[in-house]
């Protein structure tokens, strides 16, 4: 089903990568803004900085695992070596919303952008994870029946450790907990927003979506998340919008027009109340033309 050459599997069908491991010994990798179309898990053993991640700044430190989806932007600043090994997956390959019932990573791990996209590891689990990430390097070298599928198997023990550890030391991120209904409402708000947010814009159409009163969800948006549903989906849009900015040479126009917005100067309007900033500003200042010199 897939090619390999060293610890990296190509899907022959497209060309695009499918699985992948590789060691690290330097920032080269990441020190550019990263916009990739597969799923990436980033273990540092050993450096320090900063990484950016959906313009956020978050502390780099040792012994630390980043998750990030497809498409979500990121890069490392070190102020040292960088050390580690990182593992990628195409959805393609093995697609977390198909088995959410099986990893639970989906809203843990990755698209979560309410919680940071990192965690810390032991002793102990630095052990466990590379027992199963030594595991997986073998059998990604291993041409034998079934490697696909022991390959998934692999992945899955390995995603179900990191989501475990990730909701020991964020509690928050945790989304299906039992006997308690509000947790699996506020995983399916973040799962309808993430897959609407270009198209629905009011409170009003996800309340509608999720069966329950407008009222009732804004009391449980605003308890657990202390922001109101419009505020959350406004968020989840300039993000976007910023990212688009960020790094393409877009029109605010056809940017505001794929966001769901036809009038272009309400959308400008909409982005400098929720961002401070005009779109052309935030571009002028941070965006694409400065990100290309």
């Amino acid at each position: 089903m897939f090619e390999h050459n060293n610890y990296t599997l190509i899907n022959p069908q497209n060309g695009n990568l499918a699985f992948k491991i590789f060691d690290f010994e330097s920032n080269e990798h990441f020190d550019h803004i990263q916009r990739n179309n597969y799923f990436s898990l980033i273990f540092v053993k050993q450096g320090a900085g900063e990484v950016r991640a959906d313009f956020t700044t978050y502390e780099l430190q040792a012994n630390s695992v980043f998750a990030f989806s497809p498409y979500q932007p990121f890069m490392f600043a070190t102020e040292q070596g960088l050390k580690g090994f990182a593992i990628q997956f195409h959805p393609d390959f093995f697609c977390i919303h198909k088995h959410q019932n099986e990893v639970a990573c989906n809203g843990v791990l990755f698209n979560n952008i309410y919680n940071p996209p990192y965690l810390k590891l032991d002793a102990t689990q630095e052990l466990l994870l590379a027992t199963i990430v030594a595991q997986l390097k073998d059998e990604v070298r291993n041409d034998a029946l079934a490697q696909y599928e022991l390959l998934v198997s692999q992945l899955k023990i390995l995603l179900i450790h990191l989501s475990r550890i990730k909701v020991e030391q964020q509690p928050d991120a945790a989304t299906n907990v039992a006997d308690n209904e509000q947790p699996f409402i506020l995983q399916n708000l973040k799962d309808a927003i993430e897959n609407n947010f270009k198209t629905k814009h009011s409170a009003g159409d996800y309340a509608d979506m999720l069966h329950i009163s407008a009222k009732a969800l804004a009391r449980i948006t605003k308890a657990h998340f202390n922001k109101t549903l419009t505020e959350l989906i406004s968020e989840r849009i300039v993000i976007e919008a910023k990212r688009e900015l960020y790094l393409t040479s877009k029109t605010v126009k056809e940017i505001a027009y794929e966001l769901g917005y036809n009038d272009e100067y309400y959308f400008s309007r909409f982005f400098k109340t929720n961002a401070d900033v005009s779109p052309q500003l935030y571009r002028e200042t941070v965006g694409f033309a400065v990100a290309e010199r």
